[in-house]
């Protein structure tokens, strides 16, 4: 019993390691890239799993669902405890206190971002170390996200949770209103094209065309219904800007002002009404391929009314000629009759016109009356 007891034990410890050897290899699975960018501008790619996530920025499971690239989300920006969740377009980032992380940092539409933002928190940083060296004198840039009063007497710095926001959204938005543009400057001649021809290839130039237009503009929709939500929604706005509060201290020291609500208002109402301007265009866009949709199916439908005229002209015609045929049929008939005994030329050639001034005169007569009653043009 106790050699049996041994091999038990020793049969324990060996099926031990296993378990331990197949959680470490869900848990390299699970390690995703993540792009690190500090508030001073510094950036660096970190390999971290979910959980560390997780517990590095205080955000839910369901949050880094929103931010999973292989599921479908809509665009949405969430204020938690710690962290800012930002789900834009490709631009699916947390944003804390004191850094951003950015998942899928390899993405090449992204760089343009990635470089843009370390060039503005860099300049910042540099602005703010010159501002202190001149005992405190402010200088602003075009570079560095800044807030702007109502009645514009004031600006201040806003936080670092902000500004990155603030980054994200101007990216998000020039992007969109970059690919309306283009959209607007193949559209316009393709469409004008199509109506001057209608063909198969300028048909299948404006199909697509309608294509990304639709998707265009479910994509600007999208975002722009985020920001509306969060502007009409007060608690949401209100998570966003607590959110901030780990580095109001800081936007304190720098501007000598506290930010609140209004600042964040403020700046999800600019890029509002940019995505406004862009939801317009693209509007007016699909107005003009609507309108001249409406155009070629008149082109269209007057083809087809031509085509019917004909077809009726045609079966009138062939209707007369059968009558023609069925005469002559009637005379060409093997019975004895005492006109092929006595006959003469004269009575063909004159049965002969008779028969063709009688189609001739039942085919006017029939065109007239078709058209009298306003079937054919």
């Amino acid at each position: 019993m106790e050699d049996q007891d041994d091999t038990n034990s020793d049969r324990e410890l060996t099926l031990a390691p296993p378990p331990r050897q197949a959680l470490r290899r869900t848990t390299n699975i699970a390690t995703k890239p993540w792009l690190v960018i500090s508030a001073f501008g510094k950036a660096r790619i970190e390999e971290a799993g979910k959980h560390h996530i997780r517990r590095r920025t205080g955000i839910p499971a369901r949050d880094m669902r929103i931010l999973d690239p292989a599921l479908s989300y809509p665009s949405s920006v969430l204020g938690r405890e710690r962290a800012i969740v930002v789900n834009l377009e490709n631009i699916k980032a947390i944003i804390t206190a004191s850094e951003m992380l950015l998942l899928n940092p390899r993405d090449p539409s992204l760089s343009p971002f990635v470089s843009d933002l370390e060039h503005k928190l860099c300049n910042l940083d540099n602005s703010n170390m010159r501002s202190n060296g001149n005992e405190g004198t402010e200088k602003s840039t075009d570079e560095s996200p800044t807030f702007l009063s109502k009645n514009g007497a004031t600006s201040r710095v806003l936080p670092f949770e902000f500004r990155v926001l603030e980054i994200c959204l101007k990216f998000v938005c020039k992007c969109l209103e970059s690919e309306a543009s283009t959209l607007e400057q193949e559209a316009y001649p393709a469409l004008d094209e199509l109506s001057v021809s209608v063909s198969t290839l300028n048909l299948q130039r404006v199909r697509i065309i309608k294509s990304r237009l639709v998707a265009l503009s479910a994509r600007v929709q999208k975002v722009r219904d985020e920001l509306e939500h969060l502007l009409d929604d007060d608690t949401d706005m209100a998570e966003i800007d607590e959110d901030g509060g780990s580095s109001r201290s800081t936007s304190a020291d720098l501007s000598g002002q506290k930010p609140n609500v209004e600042e964040l208002e403020m700046l999800l109402e600019a890029y509002f009404a940019q995505l406004e301007g862009a939801l317009s265009k693209l509007s007016t866009m699909r107005e003009y391929v609507d309108d001249t949709e409406d155009y070629i199916n008149i082109i269209l439908d007057e083809k087809q009314n031509q085509l019917l005229q004909i077809g009726v002209v045609m079966s009138t015609a062939i209707m007369l000629l059968n009558i023609g045929i069925v005469i002559a049929g009637i005379l060409g008939m093997n019975i004895r009759i005492p006109l092929f005994d006595y006959g003469v030329p004269m009575q063909f050639n004159m049965t002969t016109f008779g028969v063709f001034t009688g189609i001739v005169v039942s085919f006017a007569v029939a065109v007239l009356s078709v058209k009298k009653k306003g079937l054919l043009g």
